[in-house]
This record gives C-alpha cells, structure tokens and sequence, in this order.
C-alpha cells in the first residue's frame, strides 16, 4: 500500500508538459501513456528499493548519507535541466511560470519558508535510507506499510482530524499483520525494526508539513524537490565531511567496482525517476489506478527481493502475516477510494 501521500514526491503537480485525465478518459480505459506511465512507477518504485539494499546489504557501502546526498545532487541536476530546457515549471498552477521565472529558481524568502520541511524531509531521507540496510526486504516492505497508522496519528495531534471505523479497521488489520510477520522473522534485529520504525515517524511528519507548509509555499512538487535539495545537500556534504564519511569511502574495497558503480548510478536515477513517475500516473490514471498499483508494487518488491536477497527463510506464520497486511492494505484502499 502506498502511504497518503507519497512521500517522495511532496504534493500534487501541474507541469506544462501533462494534463489531468479527464473522467471520459477514466471511464474509457488508460490511455497508451497512461499504460506506461504506470509501468514505470512500478517498475521505479521497486527498482530503487532492490538497488538501494543492494548497495547497502549485498555491497555493504559504509554511508547511506553519502547515497542520499548523491541522489539529492542528482535530482537538482535532472530539475535544473528539466526547467532550462522548459519541460516542468516550479510554480503551482500556472504554466505562463516556465517562461516568467528566473533562472534563480526559487526566491530566497520562498526558501526561508520551506526549511522545516526541507529538514524533515533530510531526516525523512537519512532514516529511511538506513533502514533499508538491516531488514529483509519482505519485512522492510511489511513494517513500512504501518506509516499511514503513524500519519494518522500526527493527524490528528496535529490538526485533530479524525478517520472512520472502517478506515481504522484496516490499519488495525495491517498492524496486526507486521507483527504476526514479525513474530517469526528468523532474521529479527530489534535495532533495524527501530530505525525502520523511526522512519515511518520521519515520513508521517513530513507528510504533515507538506500539508502546512507545501501548499502555502506555491510551489508544485518540482519546486519542492528543488528547495529540498538545495537546503539539504550542504547540510549532507557537512555532515559527511564532518563524520569523515568519505575517508571511510576512499577505503572502500568495491569503490571502483563496475557492478557496484552501476549500482549507484541506477538508485540515483530511480530516485528522481520515481517522483516524476509517480506524478505522471497521478495525473494521466485515476487514483483508483495508483492505489492498485501501490499494491501490485509492493507484491513485486515482496517476490523480487526475497529471490535476490533471501534473508526470510520460508514461514507460514510469516507469509500468513505478509499476506494480511496486504489484505488490510486493500481494505485502506477500499473504504478510501469509496469515502471519496
């Protein structure tokens, strides 16, 4: 199950290039680039798990601060090419915004604005990258499906909304799956079930300030991403000059290995290319479609990580649990999708 929102790509977006399907073309079926659209936000979705676990597992690379610094520098690379070749806009809802805007981007007070969600952003990051590297990746998909139980609660201390009966319901059953899984997970390590659970903390408070400061801020997910950018990769490159995290690099046996070069050029690309994919089958499918696909994506990951990683020896309690938490996932979706 997807969380809420996603928590990569910040709120919703409304870029030059793509225009929201309208209901005709929902009732008559995808359109063709609907149809790729979804396959590459699944195909992203879990490709950059796999290549994240395997340069933190099957490698071992020593920082996963140095990744997300990569992939924020990426990122701002791709969305500064994007914008000077006019492609995206950093503006919400207005596409005049491509051709206005300066080559400065964002405004510095525009900025100043988004720092604390730019900071629970870089937290949101680092945590997460983190707990990929301890869990197993069909425990890690299981127990990062319980952060809608986590936003749900920074919800409603937050701004005191409240959810229905059903809707509880369904994560209740999605908890009670990650810890039947978790029960008999052979491979448990408490420290790694707690930065997993950090993480899901992390995300439900970026999700909150999305919703209190993103879409004051009037930028889209783009200008989002860049602000996050900017403000977070000095921080990262500090830290990590601070925490000598690339003299530990430099000593790193696979640094110049093909494969594993490979590896991280691919988890810096996915990691951009899944914002932008996520926006475009937002866009050109329905949420219904989004929702669906949320689920199938987590399936694959599930399958795919376990056959190339291992690490879950076969359980039938643990499976059992797997599966509800799917189940609960699809009862979330359900009651959502029919509230709305």
């Amino acid at each position: 199950m997807e969380d809420p929102k996603p928590p990569l790509l910040p709120v919703a977006v409304q870029p030059v290039a793509v225009q929201p399907a309208t209901d005709d073309a929902a009732a008559h079926g995808m359109s063709r680039r609907g149809v790729y659209a979804a396959l590459g936000y699944m195909a992203c979705a879990v490709l950059l798990i796999i290549f994240n676990k395997a340069a933190l597992s099957s490698y071992n690379f020593p920082s996963a601060n140095v990744i997300t610094l990569l992939q924020l520098l990426c990122s701002c690379l791709l969305l500064y090419a994007m914008k000077y070749w006019r492609i995206i806009s950093f503006t919400a809802g207005k596409t005049q915004s491509v051709t206005t805007e300066s080559m400065g981007l964002v405004p510095l007070k525009t900025l100043i604005r988004t720092l604390p969600l730019a900071l629970a952003y870089l937290l949101y990051m680092v945590v997460s990258m983190e707990s990929v590297r301890g869990v197993n990746v069909p425990m890690y998909t299981t127990l990062r499906r319980t952060t809608v139980a986590f936003t749900m609660a920074v919800e409603y201390l937050l701004t005191g909304q409240k959810h229905s009966r059903r809707i509880i319901t369904s994560v209740a059953v999605i908890i009670l799956g990650a810890y039947v899984a978790g029960v008999r997970d052979l491979t448990f390590d408490l420290y790694s079930y707690g930065i997993v659970f950090l993480a899901n903390i992390c995300t439900a408070i970026y999700l909150a300030l999305i919703a209190r400061i993103g879409k004051s801020s009037g930028l889209n997910s783009f200008g989002l991403m860049w602000c996050n950018g900017i403000i977070c990769a000095p921080i990262l490159l500090l830290s990590s000059i601070l925490r000598r995290d690339f003299q530990v690099i430099l000593n790193f046996p696979h640094l110049y290995a093909p494969g594993f070069q490979v590896v991280m050029l691919l988890s810096c690309v996915m990691a951009f290319l899944l914002n932008y994919t996520v926006f475009l089958n937002t866009t050109l499918n329905s949420a219904l479609t989004q929702t669906v696909l949320g689920n199938l994506k987590d399936l694959f990951t599930v399958v795919l990580g376990w056959l190339l990683f291992g690490g879950l020896p076969f359980d039938l309690v643990n499976i059992a649990g797997q599966s509800l938490g799917f189940f609960g996932s699809f009862l979330y979706a359900y009651y959502k999708l029919k509230g709305k």
